[in-house]
């Protein structure tokens, strides 16, 4: 069993680790797989999206004693499946869209993945971008606890191939602030 610790943080992936990724999006798949859902059951994601994530400067990993304990795809500039809500996104401006996320199942139950939403909080404010966005299945509970811990805001339906997806959003300033371009 390996040590932890609460001492995590957060970087870009690299080449070198798509394995090892890999390895923990895997037990997300089955884990969804076993509490009946059709997410990630077809195909996605795979080996050559975390290649592109990781090529992007999207893919990010969360590191525990020097142990990768969790993925994320955090992007920051447009993601094409968010133009279009069946309701209202909260900001017009900026913002970085979250996904594939995924905890090593050696460290669930550890608050990672809560951890990881912050620390893509801190990343998003060092970047000057207010606004996180994410969307998951409607039966997925551990992601809808997350958002709903998080204090995200459900905005309404996204559609990714044809399938619904809920769609939150958390603002890191007050709305105001992020839909006008700083004259500073």
């Amino acid at each position: 069993m390996a040590t932890f610790n609460s001492i995590m943080t957060l970087r870009l992936a690299n080449a070198s680790e798509i394995d090892i990724i890999w390895s923990i999006l895997q037990q997300a798949i089955a884990q969804r797989k076993k509490d009946g859902s059709d997410q990630w059951q077809n195909g996605y994601p795979n080996e050559q999206k975390i290649a592109n994530d990781i090529h992007n400067g999207a893919g990010y990993v969360v590191v525990n004693n020097d142990t990768i304990v969790a993925y994320a795809a955090i992007i920051f500039g447009i993601e094409p499946t968010y133009n279009e809500i069946k309701g209202k996104w909260l900001s017009d401006g900026n913002y970085a869209a979250v996904h594939r996320v995924a905890t090593s199942d050696e460290f669930k139950g550890k608050g990672i993945a809560t951890q990881l939403f912050s620390m893509i909080e801190a990343l998003c404010i060092d970047k000057n971008v207010f606004s996180i966005k994410v969307d998951t299945n409607f039966d997925n509970v551990p992601m809808l606890k997350i958002v709903k811990k998080l204090n995200y805001t459900y905005c309404g339906e996204i559609f990714v191939s044809g399938s619904s997806r809920m769609a939150y959003e958390k603002l890191l300033k007050e709305p105001n602030s992020i839909n006008q371009s700083s004259s500073k």
